[in-house]
């Protein structure tokens, strides 16, 4: 028997607020297979859901899901039905399930799928006992299957982050993509990375005793340059009948 999902208390964050901005550059574009006009289109739609699901550098040819991608193309799918293909495919199980605990995954897909933050360690112990109950595949069809989804996105809109940019801030909040990369710092430490330039010794600038552009830390490098003598262009002479030198043809 299945437990069921835990309550958990949602918090006042940005995406439960309703915006008053006018949309432009800085707001999320929308994709969305109600207003496409052309195939070009679709192909911008599909390449966005792989933006929002995978990350950057998972983005690569091998990875496409191309039945999901025909299917999609050809009204046999919605939008919603791709997403939850992505998720439970094999490349997103290899890239990112298998090298995150329970806690971290749920934090990951529900950024992307929801496009918002856990609110609380509550929601996250919640849909961990969802996952380790059910599995990958009945964790993402409640995620996709969910009001909230369905409220935001419905069928046919690729997910999106919800409100990261506020015109009453300087800056935004950081891209899920960059907040909450492929791996956890458990996984960082196991596999031992990154270790920019391990080994190699630390280069320390010697210090002078003077402040930084002092002419006299330099005075004996000025010594050894040797100054070498300019001679004068050598000059040429041109006799008055070097016409005569050309031959005739």
């Amino acid at each position: 028997m299945a437990l069921p999902l835990l309550k958990y208390g949602p918090t006042s964050q940005n995406q439960r607020v309703v915006g008053y901005e006018v949309g432009g550059d800085e707001q999320p574009r929308v994709f969305t297979t109600e207003n496409l006009l052309s195939a070009s289109a679709m192909d911008g739609l599909i390449w966005a859901a792989y933006r929002q699901i995978f990350s950057e550098h998972q983005l690569l040819k091998a990875n496409r899901q191309k039945i999901l991608e025909s299917q999609l193309r050809y009204g046999q799918i919605t939008v919603r039905d791709f997403i939850r293909g992505l998720v439970v495919s094999e490349t997103f199980r290899r890239y990112n399930y298998e090298f995150n605990n329970n806690y971290r995954f749920v934090e990951l897909v529900v950024q992307r799928v929801l496009g918002r933050d856990v609110y609380s360690e509550q929601e996250k112990i919640a849909w961990s006992i969802v996952l380790g109950t059910k599995g990958l595949k009945g964790f993402v069809d409640a995620l996709v299957n969910s009001a909230e989804y369905i409220e935001n996105f419905g069928d046919n809109t690729v997910p999106y982050q919800r409100r990261r940019i506020l015109p009453q801030r300087e800056q935004g909040e950081t891209p899920f993509n960059l907040k909450t990369p492929r791996y956890g710092a458990y996984y960082r430490q196991k596999l031992g990375f990154p270790q920019l330039g391990a080994g190699l010794p630390i280069k320390r600038i010697p210090d002078r005793g003077r402040n930084g552009g002092d002419p006299a830390d330099y005075r004996d490098l000025a010594r050894l340059v040797i100054y070498s003598v300019k001679m004068p262009p050598a000059s040429v002479t041109i006799p008055d009948d070097f016409l005569a030198a050309v031959p005739r043809r």
